[in-house]
């Protein structure tokens, strides 16, 4: 089947990092966030990816051409802003019968088969992955029978319209029919769409268990690298206390933990904590890195402490620099 990427956010959350790269091409250990985000797909499923994206997306198009995966890959570009609705309603000329889909930020334990094998029991025009949460509000709950079909779905409920802790957790499988329920132009399959699909009893639902994050914050990315780590999700690199290294060739230290440290990463004497360092990074003596994201070629001077940072690729970092939270430049 095919499987769609909804994509067409700038990643204005993860900027400065994201403006010179696209979120999808982001580094999660030994893959691209796109490719992480797809996993859950066996490759015999997969006939093709289709990214729907609207920023960088030739960057994302030339990534693809070079890589070494098992799918190929197709862009259907978002020339403005379409929304979730529609930017999978732009999709619609490129896709064919039964296909997946999944937000473009998600980092989870889902294995699809078994929300496929619900799918085909079920039948409708689709089924969605739950998860549980304390304070759904933030999120899209929904209302569940004993045959696991949605009896209702309602988007970011204030507290007293709260029915539900389970919430959509962005990973569907989908029938082409839902292109007939979505309106033209931008809108919100969320709002617009899933509402309607729940009152004529044409979704489904189905608990996960494991692990759900929406890697789209600086806090959330580290939180689903240092996931991937414990998880074992990588093919190449090695573990170092509770570290991936992405080389052999990499130096490593007590001093670095829960961290993601690309090759050709350079540290002396200097702590770093549930960071993540990309290639060709250096870093001088006596500086303390915590919770932090640092682009590639990136020079940061001793006695430097940033918590809570992210570095722009190529940046220079001075001597001394103190700075909680934010960005730099």
């Amino acid at each position: 089947m095919q499987v769609v990427v909804l994509a067409g956010g700038v990643g204005s959350r993860l900027r400065p990092w994201t403006n010179k790269m696209p979120k999808p091409l982001l580094p999660m250990l030994d893959m691209s966030l796109l490719e992480r985000v797809v996993e859950g797909v066996p490759n015999h499923l997969i006939d093709e990816v289709v990214v729907a994206g609207g920023y960088k997306v030739e960057m994302i198009q030339e990534y693809f051409a070079q890589a070494e995966v098992d799918f190929d890959v197709r862009i259907v570009h978002e020339t403005q802003p379409l929304g979730t609705g529609g930017a999978l309603g732009n999709c619609k000329d490129v896709i064919s019968g039964k296909f997946a889909c999944f937000n473009g930020d998600i980092v989870s334990s889902l294995q699809v088969e078994p929300l496929l094998e619900l799918h085909k029991k079920n039948g409708g025009i689709g089924s969605l992955a739950l998860w549980e949460v304390e304070d759904p509000t933030r999120f899209g709950i929904v209302g569940l029978d004993d045959e696991s079909r949605i009896t209702q779905f309602k988007e970011k409920p204030k507290p007293d319209e709260v029915f539900s802790n389970l919430i959509n957790a962005g990973s569907y499988i989908f029938e082409d029919d839902i292109f007939d329920y979505m309106p033209q132009g931008k809108h919100s399959i969320e709002r617009d769409v899933f509402p309607r699909l729940a009152e004529e009893k044409l979704l489904n639902g189905q608990q996960f268990e494991g692990y759900f994050i929406d890697a789209g914050t600086p806090a959330a990315w580290s939180d689903a690298v240092h996931r991937c780590i414990l998880e074992k999700r990588f093919n190449r690199g090695q573990i170092h206390g509770n570290t991936w290294y992405g080389s052999s060739k990499n130096q490593t230290s007590e001093m670095v933990t829960e961290s993601m440290i690309e090759k050709e990463v350079m540290f002396a004497n200097s702590q770093i904590h549930r960071s993540t360092l990309l290639e060709g990074t250096v870093i001088g003596e006596n500086s303390v890195i915590k919770e932090c994201l640092i682009g590639d070629h990136v020079t940061i001077g001793t006695d430097v402490h940033l918590v809570d940072v992210v570095v722009d690729h190529g940046s220079v970092v001075p001597d001394g620099t103190r700075l909680h939270g934010g960005q730099w430049p």
